[in-house]
């Protein structure tokens, strides 16, 4: 999915929000946010994807402000509250699939955009799939089939995990982070930090440090895997936004919160809809 008007102001957003979070010194800042703010009117096009451009903002920032990972603080109240919340939520989903892809849906509420409060009040809702290809993903599954389960925020691993031990009675599952930190997505570190290593079994990276995945800067051995895979779960907008620009093939299937207008739009139903589909 290309950009469109309404992402120009959330890029510019984003420098602010990075920026705010990767260093306190006030000539620093004022310097990665105008070099932010630069990268956005030089790279913004309706031609291109907002996570190209998102990336080249992430560069810049921590380029100028020597903070490798400025959403670290932010990572790790997520992966403290989204471990609190699956606790406290007990049995509430049931354990068949749907059951397990609505927790998993429910993690994605997690966004670095929104207040914990804000936060907090979602996840105390039901989950209720606008468009819902549970039955369709179901009869895709195979013994001895290959998914890939292409992860989104640090937080959501808790809400994953439930799902993942579905799926391996199935499939061979291999769990898809970032080779390194962009916003708030797991990363191979963030999976140590939370303790959760065995519990997700076999971790492969993209190999890039990009929202969703650029192809173009993705390993060799991610794109193999993806070519591999006869199910590519895709948590999150990113991966909605950078896939949807691949032909539909019938194997990739996207569990998100429409969390923006311009997703919502281009899949087609209102804002905050939770979507499980098959593409």
């Amino acid at each position: 999915m290309k950009a469109v008007p309404e992402c120009y102001g959330c890029l510019r957003r984003l420098v602010y929000q990075t920026v705010s979070m990767a260093s306190q010194d006030g000539e620093v800042r004022q310097l990665a946010i105008d070099k932010g703010l630069r990268v956005v009117e030089e790279s913004f096009s309706y031609d291109e994807m907002t996570i190209v451009v998102a990336t080249k903002v992430h560069a810049v920032i921590k380029a100028v402000t020597g903070n490798p990972d400025p959403y670290r603080e932010m990572k790790d109240r997520e992966l403290a509250l989204g471990r609190q919340v699956c606790v406290e939520l007990g049995g509430q989903y049931q354990d068949g699939l749907l059951g397990r892809l609505s927790l998993a849906a429910l993690g994605n509420t997690l966004d670095f955009f929104r207040s914990i409060d804000a936060i907090r009040n979602d996840i105390g809702r039901q989950v209720d799939f606008v468009i819902d290809d549970t039955d369709k993903l179901e009869s895709r599954l195979k013994p001895g089939g290959k998914v890939l389960y292409l992860a989104d925020n640090a937080g959501e691993v808790f809400f994953d995990m439930p799902l993942l031990a579905w799926l391996r009675q199935l499939a061979e599952v291999a769990y898809v982070v970032k080779d390194s930190s962009v916003q708030d997505d797991i990363t191979l570190e963030d999976v140590k930090r939370a303790g959760v290593e065995v519990e997700l079994g076999r971790v492969i990276t993209t190999g890039t440090a990009t929202p969703g995945i650029d192809f173009t800067l993705a390993s060799a051995i991610f794109k193999r895997e993806f070519e591999a895979a006869d199910i590519i779960l895709a948590k999150g907008m990113g991966y909605y936004e950078s896939l949807s620009e691949l032909p539909a093939r019938g194997k990739v299937f996207h569990c998100l919160r429409a969390k923006c207008r311009p997703v919502a739009d281009a899949i087609g139903v209102p804002l905050n809809s939770y979507v499980a589909l098959l593409r």
